[in-house]
This record gives C-alpha cells, structure tokens and sequence, in this order.
C-alpha cells in the first residue's frame, strides 16, 4: 500500500476551504489510458468506499453515467482525493485521478482549466510538485481569473521555498479574489522571511474585519489564527503561539491545524495533550507519527502499537521503487524521535528539502543535524535557509 503524510496537502486544504466559502457568500506526465467516444462511455469504474454517505455514492453513479461531465468528474476527484488526505493512503489519489480519465492524453487546450487544476492539486499530494506547477500554469494561462489555481500555485511555490515567485501568484490571487485572500497569502510569505511583526499585525487586523464575524466564517478565523501562531513559532514566542493555537481550535477543528498545534506541543514538552487532541483524527501517518512521538517521550509502553503500525506502513511502502521521497519528512522524524536513529533521520530528512522546504522540513533537518552532531550537515541547513530567505527562531535555538 502506498502512503503519503498529509501535512504538506493541508497546507493548501486549509488555504482553499474558506476561499470556497467566501467565493460563494460574495456570490462569485500521465499514462495515455482510454478516452471515450462519448459522454455515455464507462471509462473506468471506481471503488465505492465504506461508510459513503449516500450523496457520495450518488456521485459515483452520477460519474459512470457521464464520465466527461467536468463537474461531475471535479467532485468525484475532490471526494477521493479527501480520503487520501484523511486516511494518508495515496491509492485514493490514484482514483481522484482516475475520475478524471475522460481528460488523458488530450491536448490541455481540449480540456477544462477547472480539470487541469484538480489534476494539479492531485499531483501535489503525490509530491509532484514540478507536474504540478506545470498544469496550474498552463491553466491559469487559459483561465487567469481562477483563484483556486493562483492560491495553490502560490502555496507550491511556498511549500519550495520559492517565496518571490509565490508574492507574484499572491497578489494575482489578490486580483480575482476577495482582499483578504491576497493579504494573508502575502502576510505568510513576509513571516517566512523574518518579518514576524508585519505579518502578525497584518493577519490580525483582517481578523478583526467585521466581516469575518459569526459561524459562517468560523473556519476563515480558524486558518488566519493558526497563521498568526506559525508566524509567532517562528519568531520564537512560543507563549504567543499557544495562546493562537487554542483561539483557532476553539473556532473550528482541521487536520492542519491538529497536527500543527502537536508539533507545537512536542517541542515544548507537553507530549501527554498530544493523544487527546488527535483522537478523533484517522489515523493517518501523519497523525499516528504524532501519537507515536508522543508515546516515545513520555515513555508510555502502550503507545508501541502506533509506533509498530507506522513502521509496518513504511516498510510496505519502501517496496515500491520511487515513493520513499513521498513521505521522507515523517519518515525523518519517526528515525530521530521514535527510533532514536539520527544518522538515518538525517539521511532521510536531506533527501526531504530536495522536494519540500516549509520550515517543518528546514527544522527536521536541523535536529537530525544536531542529533548526528554533523557539522557539514548543520552548515547545509544554513546554507538553504539564506538560499531561501527562511528565518526561524526555532532552528537559531537549536544548540
């Protein structure tokens, strides 16, 4: 079974979700398989799943019947591509693109700009960030008013540490899409690059726009405070950062934010808030790589069966050729905290900033480093943080 962590994607879940729901309260390299004749062609039939709602199964039905319904085929892709983030099982990604079958081997000009950006974002999960980019450029060329495409394209060029080309998608986001949208995207990217106050002030006054008052905006003050508490990590005021981690918990629960807020309290100690705080989660490797830390350093026995699980999981997945690098960061992480294997963590958590570098993946890195007590490593990490202009006080504090 192929599995792939689930916070990198998130990052961008967590970005689109109230984008959607502002849009809608302001009234605004693949195998070539079969392409069919016609709309009625089945093409493919796709695995029902356990527990769907019947809406979900609807659906399903609804993209047998018409597969070359771009509407039809986009929701039945998001539904899939929702489990692979849940559950951390990358199959689910592979019917997501499955859905979108009718669109193989043609020409991009021949297919929606709305499937080339579901295609994209599918692409992403899967850690193929270069096809990736790729697709959302070629979409927004055709569709530049689409803020779905710039906000993911800028979260890419984010999440690779390319924060320049990233403001320019910001601020085309900032073109198409409500304000807000364009502020905070850029507000993250000032954060990155050390500007922690700017960014701050700058996310907390768009939380205290009126507009963003009551339940339907819960989960937009969800994602703007859990904002506010990476840039306060960041800038090394961990007391700052709780208190913006608990505001945003309180307004509305999300993966990202689970996971963020228990690296939060792994690093500062409080390891026995972390199985509470996840238990309603699936358990994703994400989220059984947090238990399983967890677990290591408040030296409970009982949370050896999360950490055999996550071995397992890797070990099954390190049999297919090509998908260590999709999961190297959680991978770096069970080595350094669960294994105490620094040597390996470090290995691991190099390969992991050739594809990503969010400041979780520059800090992994760092511990392994220190761990290891690699100089020339430690040197590496210095080196890509001035390369890409990252300034986090976490990695400054490591000794």
């Amino acid at each position: 079974m192929v599995r792939t962590g689930i916070f990198t994607v998130c990052a961008i879940r967590r970005w689109l979700t109230p984008l959607v729901s502002m849009l809608m309260l302001a009234g605004t390299a693949h195998a070539v398989p079969r392409v069919p004749a016609s709309d009625d062609m089945v093409v493919e039939t796709l695995p029902a799943v356990t527990g769907w709602s019947s809406e979900q199964r609807h659906l399903r039905r609804e993209l047998v019947q018409r597969p070359g319904d771009p509407a039809t085929a986009i929701e039945a892709a998001t539904t899939y591509l929702n489990l692979a983030r849940e559950q951390g099982d990358a199959r689910y990604a592979g019917y997501a693109m499955g859905a979108l079958q009718a669109w193989e081997g043609k020409p991009a000009a021949d297919t929606p700009p709305a499937v080339l950006v579901m295609r994209a974002t599918i692409a992403q999960f899967l850690h193929d960030f270069d096809g990736a980019e790729a697709t959302l450029k070629t979409a927004l060329a055709r569709q530049p008013n689409d803020p779905q495409g710039w906000i993911t394209l800028a979260t890419i060029l984010r999440v690779r540490g390319r924060y320049n080309e990233s403001d320019a998608a910001c601020r085309a986001l900032g073109r198409v899409a409500p304000v807000l949208y364009g502020v905070a995207c850029l507000a993250e990217n000032a954060g990155l690059r050390g500007r922690h106050d700017e960014a701050r002030d700058t996310l907390q006054e768009l939380l205290a726009n009126p507009a963003l008052a009551g339940a339907a905006q819960a989960g937009t003050r969800q994602w703007l405070l859990t904002s506010v508490a990476e840039v306060e990590e960041l800038a090394g005021r961990s007391a700052q950062a709780d208190a913006a981690y608990r505001k945003a918990v309180a307004e509305q629960s999300s993966g990202y934010l689970l996971l963020a807020y228990s690296d939060y309290l792994q690093r500062v100690g409080r390891h026995a808030e972390i199985p509470s705080l996840l238990a309603r989660e699936a358990r994703s490797d994400a989220v059984l790589l947090r238990l399983a830390i967890a677990g290591a350093a408040a030296r409970d026995k009982g949370a050896k069966a999360e950490a055999d699980e996550l071995r397992q999981r890797f070990e099954a997945s390190a049999l297919r050729p090509g998908t260590t690098a999709l999961h190297a960061r959680e991978e770096a992480m069970f080595a350094l905290d669960v294994q105490n294997d620094p040597k390996r963590a470090l290995e691991l958590a190099r390969l992991n900033v050739k594809l990503q570098r969010e400041p979780i993946d520059l800090l992994v890195f760092a511990r392994a480093a220190a761990a290891a007590n690699d100089s020339a490593a430690r040197g590496e990490v210095k080196a890509l943080m001035q390369q890409i202009g990252l300034k986090d006080a976490r990695v400054d504090a490591i000794p």
